[in-house]
Parts: C-alpha cells; sequence; structure tokens
C-alpha cells in the first residue's frame, strides 16, 4: 500500500493547510505522521506458508485416498504440492489483509504504538514551552491509528475523546479514504483543544512544522 496511491500533493497540502487552521485558536502544536507498514510481518508470511502447506498436504492426501493419484510416482512428485502449497501461502501472506488476519490484534495495536512512541520522540513532540503537542500516527498497511498527546493536553482532554477519533480514522482508511479521514481528524483535534481551553497565548509561536511527515515505515 503506497502513500503516493493515497495521498497526493494536493492532499498533503490540504492536511497542512488543515494543521494550520486546527492551531490558530489553539497553543496544541498537532503533528500528523503517516507510515506505509509499520513491519515487513515475516511471521504473516511464515504462517501462510504452514497454512498453505497443510492444505495441499490434505488435499494431496485425498485425491490419493480416492483415486490412487500418486501411485507410481517418486517421493519427489509427493512432496511438489506440499512446496507448491508452502510457497504460494508465503507470497499470499503479504498481501494486507491476509497479514492482517493472520497477526494478533493486539500484537497490531502494540506495534503501532511502540512506533508512534518512536516518532512522538523523533520528531521532538514534547519539546513544546507548555507541553501542547498531539502527535497523529497513521499506518495504512496495518490499518492502526494512534492519537498521543503530551502532558499540557492530557490534562484536560479525557483519553476517550482521542480513541474515539482513531476509531473514525481507521474506518477512512479502511474505505480507502485515507487522506480525507486524516485531515478530518487533524479539523477535529483542533475543535478538541479548543473546545477543552487549551488555550493560544498572546505570544503564541508555530513550534513544530504543520507538513504531514511521511515515511515508508
Amino acid at each position: 500500500m503506497r502513500i503516493s496511491n493515497l495521498f497526493s500533493e494536493a492532499d498533503l497540502e490540504a492536511i497542512r493547510r488543515a494543521t494550520t487552521a486546527a492551531e490558530r485558536s489553539t497553543s496544541g502544536e498537532i503533528v500528523p505522521y503517516v507510515v506505509e507498514h509499520i513491519d515487513d510481518h515475516a511471521e504473516a508470511r511464515w504462517r501462510a506458508a504452514t497454512i498453505g502447506a497443510l492444505v495441499a498436504a490434505l488435499a494431496a492426501g485425498a485425491a490419493h485416498a480416492l483415486i490412487g493419484y500418486w501411485s507410481g510416482h517418486g517421493v519427489a512428485w509427493i512432496t511438489l504440492p506440499v512446496l507448491a502449497g508452502a510457497g504460494l501461502g508465503y507470497l499470499i501472506g503479504g498481501a494486507g489483509p491476509v497479514a492482517r488476519w493472520l497477526m494478533p490484534a493486539d500484537a497490531l495495536d502494540l506495534m503501532a504504538l511502540r512506533r508512534a512512541e518512536a516518532a512522538f520522540l523523533e520528531e521532538e513532540v514534547w519539546r513544546t514551552r507548555d507541553r501542547t503537542g498531539i502527535l497523529v500516527f497513521l499506518a495504512l498497511f496495518e490499518h492502526r491509528a494512534v492519537i498521543l498527546a503530551d502532558q499540557g493536553i492530557h490534562r484536560t482532554v479525557p483519553p476517550g475523546l482521542w480513541q474515539e477519533l482513531v476509531a473514525k480514522l481507521v474506518e477512512g482508511v479502511a474505505a480507502g479514504e485515507a487522506a480525507s479521514a486524516l485531515e478530518q481528524t487533524v479539523r477535529r483535534c483542533g475543535e478538541i483543544l479548543d473546545e477543552h481551553r487549551v488555550e493560544r497565548r498572546p505570544d503564541d509561536l508555530d513550534e513544530l512544522d504543520d507538513r504531514p511527515r511521511v515515511r515508508e515505515h
């Protein structure tokens, strides 16, 4: 799932403008951060390979039991279906829907959280005067999102509000509307900060770049 297929330059500019607008009446500093994938998910591929090998072995065994298909063939021919099934499973296991199905949901959630925490530090979202940074993290392949708010926001905004936004953002990704979903999420972040009086100082500065960060992983 390539970022360039889901986010055009116009989309990225729209998200940047949404970030600027969202910060206009609040001291919050919003950082949109998008990755194509968190991990290569080799575990999912090998699980799919195992399933493919088992299915192929069962199918070959059934064919032999019913029609004696493998009678007269050497050992190499008998193992071919298993190898073919494993190879096909390995390839299929790299597809997004299959990988997400094969990986435990809590494992994907933890991966997303750890990557978001790394992005929070990488972009120095914590380095604002009033600790009012907020990271909106989105992993496209995994269909996972995380919103991390710094101390100045966490003190006043109930965490449940961010979880509602995360759910809507993931729905947008699943519907193939990642760009518009992220833009709306950023706008809603600004509204929430305004509603909970994360107020802008008279001498407020734009401390973090408004452009969305885009990474391969």
